[in-house]
């Protein structure tokens, strides 16, 4: 195909489609009290977003909450999530002239070399195999519920970490989306047929002559077992979770994510975990902006820990022992001891006189708190943390990605197509002129910039705000030149 005949009708008509409703339904009363008439809902959200809420809400036969706002919230949540990754294709697939065939991607002549293009084919081939045994045994939440996950990991996790790749019009990135789009198109068409019918018509049917004229006439998945790696999928879960655990340090610092930050120390349940989250190094660093992982053998060498024992209840209980109580837990191993507790164990606490307390864990509050320098956050047995002294290297290299991004708004305010080459022009000033001799090749290509000057300008858009202690003003315009 030599040129892509991708569209991006509104959204709004997507989930219109197929409502023609009938005199005798046009005629529905409307919505009176506690009783919410279909129609309403059908033509603000759409039948596609309707019926999906009735699928996922609750198993079969269950009551369940209804509203227009609660099915909103699957157009919010999963069916925008959906179409902003399949707009988000067509965008760099016309961008790059893509098309099917491109290359000899995932052949056996030209095997598929990328981790997360092998992670995402895994979990597609996973989603078909748990779907179409759901559907087998008529599991509605386990034929649909699943979609939506991945759905959430496609956009979130997959198109984050690949973008690079799709800005550089990678063909293995593209086909391997376009794989996933049009699968899950074919999952999803016996719950949301028109999204699904649409996502189908665009990506398939108006690009491969051979293909079936709707994707309620294609075949359905098959699964590929052979691209099912477990072993990956538990890897890059772990660095998801580590990755959330990341940014939750980062935010108890107050330090952005656009902020680089010199290390970040995991402590991990198990031994094939840390070598698990070694092989995705990469990405979490990436994902949290971080230079260097490091590991933790103990919690005890990132957190200060401490068994507070409460004077209410121990002293409802032992009255005049509560002192002695709390002298003889401040002996003992506060990190053992908490351990104990959070495990939910009833912890015998002998005094010196030689008494012996009994002490629940309602009785206690452990208390943890980051050693200096430290941002730490913990959950399930994992526990993260993040340095946070800035140096001024890492400093400045903030201020250059806040500066990327200030003229990233500046171009999508003055109404710039993504591929349009810029003039950007920034106020001289000390911190620029420090900024720009380091980072601004970055500067450059991340903005598409071909004409990079100091000073003020006086055509364009422009905006000033706050960078570290000085005031900036940008001005972007469109370059006439696209040579970069």
């Amino acid at each position: 195909v030599s040129t892509l005949l991708f569209d991006r009708p509104a959204f709004k008509n997507v989930i219109c489609l197929g409502h023609i409703l009938a005199e005798d339904g046009a005629k529905m009363s409307k919505s009176k009290g506690n009783i919410v008439s279909p129609w309403d809902v059908f033509n603000e959200h759409g039948v596609d977003a309707t019926r999906w809420y009735m699928y996922t809400a609750g198993p079969p036969g269950n009551s369940r909450r209804f509203s227009v706002n609660l099915v909103g919230e699957v157009v919010r949540k999963f069916m925008n999530t959906l179409w902003n990754t399949y707009s988000f294709f067509v965008t760099y697939a016309n961008l790059s002239d893509w098309g099917l065939g491109t290359g000899d991607w995932g052949s056996a002549q030209s095997p598929i070399t990328n981790l997360l293009d092998s992670w995402l084919l895994s979990d597609l081939n996973r989603l078909v195999r748990d779907v179409t045994d759901a559907y087998e045994n008529y599991d509605v939440l386990g034929a649909t519920r699943p979609i939506e996950a991945f759905v959430d990991d496609l956009s979130n996790w997959y198109v984050r970490l690949n973008r690079r790749r799709f800005w550089d019009g990678d063909p293995a990135a593209l086909s391997t989306l376009h794989t996933a789009l049009v699968t899950v198109s074919k999952l999803l068409a016996p719950a949301m047929p028109y999204i699904s019918e649409e996502i189908y018509q665009n990506l398939v049917v108006r690009v491969d002559p051979s293909a079936s004229d709707s994707v309620h006439l294609a075949g359905w998945p098959a699964v590929d077992e052979a691209l099912i790696d477990e072993q990956l999928h538990a890897d890059m879960e772990l660095a998801q979770k580590v990755t959330t655990l990341g940014r939750a340090a980062r935010e108890g610092a107050a330090l952005k994510v656009r902020q680089p930050l010199q290390q970040v120390v995991v402590r991990t349940r198990t031994a094939e975990e840390e070598d698990g989250l070694r092989r995705m190094e990469e990405y979490v660093l990436g994902e949290l902006n971080i230079r260097e992982l490091a590991f933790a053998d103990a919690a005890g060498d990132l957190v200060d820990v401490q068994v507070f024992p409460l004077p209410k209840q121990l002293g409802q209980k032992y009255g005049a022992g509560y002192p002695k109580i709390r002298k003889a837990v401040a002996a003992l191993d506060q990190m053992e001891l908490a351990a104990r507790f959070r495990a939910g164990e009833t912890v015998e606490v002998t005094v010196e006189s030689g008494e012996t307390y009994t002490v629940d864990v309602g009785d206690v509050e452990v208390r943890t708190s980051p050693r200096e320098g430290y941002s730490v956050a913990e959950d399930s047995g994992y526990l993260v943390a993040v340095t946070t002294k800035l140096t001024p290297e890492l400093e400045l290299e903030g201020h250059a990605r806040e500066l990327v991004r200030r003229v990233q708004q500046l171009r999508k305010d003055a109404g710039l197509e993504i591929s349009d080459r810029i003039a950007l022009c920034v106020t001289e000033t000390p911190l620029v002129a420090d900024l720009l001799a380091a980072h601004g090749d970055y500067v450059k290509e991340e903005t598409l910039t071909v004409d990079l000057r100091l000073g003020i300008a006086a055509n364009g858009v422009s905006e000033s705000f706050p960078l570290g202690k000085e005031e900036v003003t940008i001005n972007v315009t469109r370059a006439e030149s696209e040579i970069v």
